[in-house]
């Protein structure tokens, strides 16, 4: 696979694991649940700590 393609699939990874993050954050505000709530924003925050320099460096799209 192509550089670009892997960084691609991370990249999605990763998105989906912050997703998986804002929904935990919503359905821990609907329980009430402070602990959970606090896990899932430290778990929101580590995902976007992670994505930024993934973002930074991302390789160059391959001209055809």
């Amino acid at each position: 696979m192509a550089p670009r393609t892997v960084w691609a699939f991370n990249f999605a990874g990763w998105l989906l694991f912050a997703g998986s993050a804002v929904a935990s954050i919503i359905s821990t505000l609907r329980a009430g649940d402070t602990v959970g709530l606090i896990a899932s924003v430290l778990f929101l925050l580590a995902c976007l700590v992670f994505l930024v320099p993934f973002w930074i460096h991302r390789p160059p799209k391959e001209r055809r």
